[in-house]
């Protein structure tokens, strides 16, 4: 079986010579062995795809069943801060819980993290841990790789400043004529805080006890995964109610497809919602397609007038040299919690998705938990909450492309 390192290499071989081969036949007829040949490669180049996402599900499933990732949460002890106290006693409040710490120690944590339901295991995390939860949170992926984002210390209601001035123009004025005036226009968004929970993570007595064990590492390590994989599929398609707006939610169709499109998109559909962007939006430079994976997978497919892939395969992505994938020109994101081709479904958006703003708030709360229910299974218990907003906050910055009712 092959290493997930080499599926990899494999798959960003082959898209270099995906592009390679777009680029090389320039303005010339595209031929049947051209477009076989390309075939050829994006079939292989999905099926490494979806080799890499069962051997990483495996292991992910391998990773949350039975711990088996502990090695990477090993302590280093030359890189160690020793005079780190408050993260120090942190840990002590991870590893044996607030029966077990001193007068003293517990005084310095409620001093240094403040104190939530103390009774029930409930403790503010150390702002830093906070912060640096977050940090990951930014590069979770999907909305949090493209999108804006601040921070707020609290969890207040935030009324978030817009101005939209693409429609705005100056004037011609003869001579000895006073200027006109055009304000421009302000507005508001709101940016709520909404709850989101890690759900209870379940950690063996017997790494508590290892003291070599970066026991702040691994609980994060599972709080990022969990909140980071809840908090993009609000800020793609949340309701509002309850969690945040998502971008799909609000922001206008520029494009519907023609009847028959229920889970079919064609070029011409793409260019026109491309167009449904105001020119002065395209020429940042930071406009580009988002969809789900199944999306892709009938849009890579989509060939031009003269018979040639408008897709251009990435290359694999961490890898220093690599470039994202680009669709007519325009890079592209894949999100997979945005809905799948079906009736109605708003299946892509095209825009600049910096003009959606996500809200973190660095307070956040984590519980505890040492009942019976984890005891006779020699576990201890850690609930997180974690508190986060997110709106669009020009709404002509995104437009979405919707499959057609029927």
């Amino acid at each position: 079986m092959k290493s997930i390192q080499a599926l990899r290499e494999q798959r960003q071989s082959l898209a270099k010579e995906a592009r390679n081969q777009l680029a090389n036949k320039g303005d010339r007829a595209w031929t049947k062995d051209d477009q076989v040949a390309f075939d050829a490669r994006a079939d292989q180049i999905e099926a490494l795809e979806s080799e890499i996402t069962a051997t990483e599900r495996v292991m992910q499933m391998e990773i949350e069943d039975h711990n088996r990732d502990v090695e990477q949460f090993r302590t280093n002890p030359a890189a160690r801060v020793e005079n780190n106290k408050s993260r120090e006693l942190f840990a002590k409040l991870l590893r044996e819980g607030p029966q077990n710490m001193t007068r003293e120690e517990v005084t310095e944590i409620r001093n240094t993290m403040s104190t939530g339901t103390g009774s029930q295991g409930g403790y503010t995390v150390q702002s830093d841990v906070a912060k640096q939860l977050i940090d990951a949170l930014k590069s979770f992926g999907g909305m949090r790789g493209v999108a804006s984002s601040i921070t707020t210390s609290q969890g207040n209601p935030l009324s978030y400043p817009t101005s939209d001035g693409t429609s705005e123009e100056g004037e011609w004025v003869p001579e000895n004529t006073q200027a006109s005036s055009a304000d421009p226009t302000f507005g508001t968004v709101g940016l709520g805080a909404f709850k989101a929970s890690s759900k209870i993570i379940t950690i063996p007595m017997e790494l508590l006890q290892d003291s070599s064990i970066d026991i702040i590492a691994m609980v994060t390590k599972r709080i990022n995964d969990r909140i980071g994989r809840t908090m993009n599929k609000g800020f793609s398609t949340g309701s509002g109610v309850g969690q945040p707006f998502g971008f799909a939610s609000v922001a206008g169709v520029g494009k519907i497809g023609a009847s028959g499109q229920t889970a079919t998109v064609t070029v011409d559909d793409l260019i026109d919602l491309q167009e449904s962007i105001d020119q002065a939006y395209q020429d940042t430079g930071t406009c580009r397609f988002m969809m789900h994976q199944q999306t892709r997978k009938g849009v890579r497919k989509l060939k031009d007038s003269s018979g040639r892939p408008i897709w251009a395969e990435s290359y694999e992505a961490g890898i220093k040299t690599g470039t994202p994938a680009q669709l007519l020109g325009s890079d592209v994101v894949i999100n997979n919690d945005m809905a799948q081709p079906a009736a109605n479904a708003k299946t892509i958006g095209f825009g600049d998705f910096s003009k959606y703003m996500i809200r973190d708030v660095l307070e956040m709360l984590l519980f505890r938990f040492e009942d019976s229910i984890y005891t006779s299974k020699g576990q201890v218990g850690f609930l997180a909450w974690a508190r986060a907003g997110g709106n669009l906050l020009d709404l002509n910055g995104i437009k979405l492309y919707q499959q057609s009712a029927a």
